[in-house]
């Protein structure tokens, strides 16, 4: 689960802040050197992690606080408060151009799930009722042209290709003529990485960005990779000035480094993160609710999206009124159970919900041999 080992650490820490009527100097300071900690071993940037404290510490031993009748708290209102700001204050959405088809080129190293999370956003695109068109642009890797096809058709998506032995400017060019031909609102560009950066992928990228002028570049990077993607980050952005990241992985990043570091590295916004294997686990990355998540307030505004993705609202109410009239039967048990599935693990959810102590869920893991137990 994202953040685990960061947020079970604050949580300590304020843990202690709660238990005192009043709060002196030597408690914020006290408090500041386990958050400083936790931020480190979290891999977030020390540069990052050094402002940060500063900042917080500052505001947190004003009169304000100080004079407060729940000081604690008011501290991690503050904490809260510079967490959203250090991860961008508020979701950055995509730069949409006036003229369609709106163009966006991906790039990254090779590895981080760049071509899935092409196919990703262009189901996300779809569900939002746009028409995507993903275009193969890596030529190099092997099977890079057939993985775009095969995640074209799961999703139903139309794939345009040149085949490989055709230069990447020109496919891109292409396929941006194609997609005005079709009538496709949005065209993504699926650009070939490099196990690491080098000046022949980077000139190869700027030639594609200088021909098909996009309305955003999309760095993927992956989460789990910590300081790494951070420094990924610093270079791809020095060389084509990204207009913003996605992260893949980050359920699977306990630490968070990259996610709280990125935006106040390079100034460039997180847009979407990857939370799953699922062509659907795709989220827009809001600093707000990830800073709830991330301090163990939950994240109800993510748990009623994901409730009205999954779940059929006039179904749900005939359940409500069975329910009241007492015709509850055990198909519609089935039925609930199928679509509360939907929504994704349970332990997930859980922490979605404001006022649960995610620590003391410990290492809750909910069988799904069981559930489909249950279902038989």
């Amino acid at each position: 689960m994202a953040f685990e080992g960061l947020s079970s650490k604050l949580q300590e820490a304020f843990k202690k802040l709660k238990g005192k009527g009043k709060l002196t100097e030597k408690d914020v300071k006290d408090a500041m050197r386990e958050v400083k900690l936790a931020l480190l071993e979290a891999d977030v940037n020390y540069k990052v992690v050094k402002d940060f404290i500063n900042t917080v510490s500052e505001r947190s031993v004003g009169q304000e606080v100080m004079e407060s009748l729940t000081p604690a708290q008011h501290v991690i209102k503050i904490v809260n408060e510079e967490l959203v700001t250090l991860m961008g204050k508020t979701e950055s959405k995509l730069n949409v151009s006036s003229m369609p088809p709106t163009i966006i080129m991906f790039v990254g190293l090779q590895g981080a799930g760049k071509t899935t999370m092409t196919g990703k956003l262009a189901l996300y695109l779809k569900k939002h009722n746009k028409k995507p068109l993903l275009v193969a642009a890596d030529v190099y890797r092997p099977a890079a042209i057939k993985q775009l096809q095969v995640l074209g058709n799961q999703i139903d998506v139309p794939v345009f290709s040149l085949g490989d032995k055709v230069s990447p400017v020109d496919i891109a060019k292409a396929g941006v003529e194609n997609a005005k031909k079709i009538g496709a609102d949005y065209v993504i560009i699926d650009t070939a990485g490099r196990l690491h950066i080098d000046e022949q992928l980077m000139d190869e990228l700027k030639n594609i960005k200088e021909a098909i002028n996009p309305n955003d570049i999309m760095l993927v990077v992956d989460a789990m990779t910590g300081q790494d993607a951070v420094n990924v980050a610093e270079q791809f952005n020095a060389s084509l000035d990204i207009t913003g990241v996605i992260l893949t992985k980050l359920d699977g990043d306990t630490r968070g480094g990259a996610a709280l570091s990125i935006r106040a590295v390079t100034g460039k916004p997180i847009k979407f993160a990857g939370v799953g294997e699922k062509l659907s686990d795709l989220e827009v990355f809001h600093p707000d609710r990830m800073a709830s998540r991330i301090l163990g307030m939950g994240d109800i505004l993510s748990l009623i999206e994901k409730a009205q993705e999954s779940i059929d609202e006039k179904q749900a109410l005939e359940m409500q009124k069975k329910l009241m009239t007492q015709q509850f039967t055990l198909d519609d048990f089935l039925s609930q159970m199928q679509q509360m599935k939907k929504m994704g693990p349970l332990k997930d959810i859980l922490k979605m919900v404001p006022g649960l102590d995610s620590a003391k869920l410990g290492d809750l893991e909910v069988d799904e041999r069981e559930i489909a137990r249950t279902e038989q």
